[in-house]
Formats: structure tokens, sequence, C-alpha cells
């Protein structure tokens, strides 16, 4: 077996994206406006939209958070995963991808379904305990994580307490092009991976794997986790 080039590993990521996701104009459009406005261009591929999409559905999730809503297009996905009286939460940092987003959500007739929660998620998360500990709000179902990575263990803790039994949990940018398995690296994004997986592995709150991944946004990975 021919180990994978970038051309080839992009040529299959464009045959499985034709195949099985196809176009869709409303969520290319928010990838357009998210680039127009000169946001980074590190929204999941499309297979990976799917992806949450189909993990949100295998779930039966009602409750979803998201942590780093970027312009929605992953909150896109996960919303039209969700039954209509669903909700997901979003947590952004900045104020200008916030409106962005909002945008974008009401353009893909999910708006309604989506709150998004502006500031730092390490801010955040704690405001959420309190309406599920006092029975107002159900723990979330399904939690994704694609923020800033220093901050994982953090994100990965507060998806265990705001989660319950059976809850999926999904991180993206597992194995940042090779360097997370570098026991030398010095660079911070990478050490923050790091320890979210060694947390995933140690922490008895989680049962978990990670992939590979090759796909239009190059060489990296997810891990895939259930709270116990």
């Amino acid at each position: 077996m021919a180990d994978p080039t970038p051309d080839a590993w992009r040529r299959v990521d464009a045959y499985l994206t034709e195949l099985l996701v196809g176009h869709d104009p409303t969520l290319e459009l928010a990838v357009e406006d998210q680039n127009d406005a000169g946001l980074p261009a590190i929204e999941v591929a499309p297979v990976n939209g799917k992806l949450l999409h189909l993990l949100a559905r295998l779930a039966g999730a009602r409750r979803v958070l998201e942590i780093g809503t970027l312009g929605a297009y992953s909150t896109i996905w996960l919303a039209r995963g969700i039954p209509q009286d669903g909700r997901v939460v979003t947590i952004e940092a900045e104020p200008r991808n916030a409106e962005i987003a909002r945008a974008n959500l009401d353009r893909a007739g999910v708006g309604e379904k989506v709150e998004i929660r502006l500031g730092r998620a390490a801010e955040v998360l704690p405001t959420l305990e309190g309406p599920i500990r006092e029975g107002t709000a159900a723990p979330f179902d399904l939690v994704f994580i694609d923020a800033d990575k220093e901050s994982n263990t953090i994100y990965l803790d507060w998806a265990a307490r705001l989660g319950r039994p059976g809850t999926v949990v999904m991180v993206d940018n597992a194995v940042r092009g090779g360097e997370v398995a570098n026991p030398a690296t010095e660079n911070p994004q990478i050490i923050g991976v790091q320890r979210g997986l060694e947390m995933l592995g140690r922490d008895p709150r989680f049962d978990a794997t990670a992939l590979q991944t090759l796909d239009a946004k190059g060489y990296d990975g997810i891990a895939l986790a259930l709270v116990v």
C-alpha cells in the first residue's frame, strides 16, 4: 500500500466530499463570508462537518455545546442534526466572529436553535453549570471542542461536568500535523493538545480514542470520547 501524498489525500477528500457531503450553498456562503471578513480559515473540513452532524443524530442529541464558534460553519452542521426544539449553545470569544456567525446561522434557517454566548470559554462555561444542577436545564448530550488548544484540559473537565453518562465529546485538531507525538515540542498549542489527550487517557470520566485525518484542512486528527 502506497504512503499518502498531499496530492493523493486531497484527491480522495474531494471525492468523498462530492460523493457523501455534496454541495450546500448555505454552508459554502458561510465559509465565503467568513473568509471575506478576514477570519482565519480554520473551520472543519466538509467531511468533518458531516461527521458532527451524524454524531448529533446518532447520539439523539437535544442539547449541544460547542466551544469555539468562528463563523458558525460547524454550528450549522450541529444545529441541523438536532430536533427543531433542540438547542446548540456555542461559545465565542471574539465579538466580530459572533456577529458573522449569527448572520450565517439566521440565513441557514437554524438561528432559533442556537444561542451564542460571547466571552472566553473558561469564564462562560461555569455559568452553564447552575441551571443543570438546579434541574432547569438538561445536561449536554454532545460537546464539540474547537477553541484554543492550550485550554483543552479545562474544556474537557467542563465537558464531563456539564454532560452525563453517554455524552459524546469530540475534540478537533488532535494531531497537529504529527507534532502531537513530539515529546520535545515547546509549542504551547501542541502541549495543550498533548495534555488533553493525556487527560482523556487517564481520567476515569472518559472512554476515548483518537484518529488521524487527511482532508481539505491537511494532516490532523480528532479525539472522540464518551462520558462514562
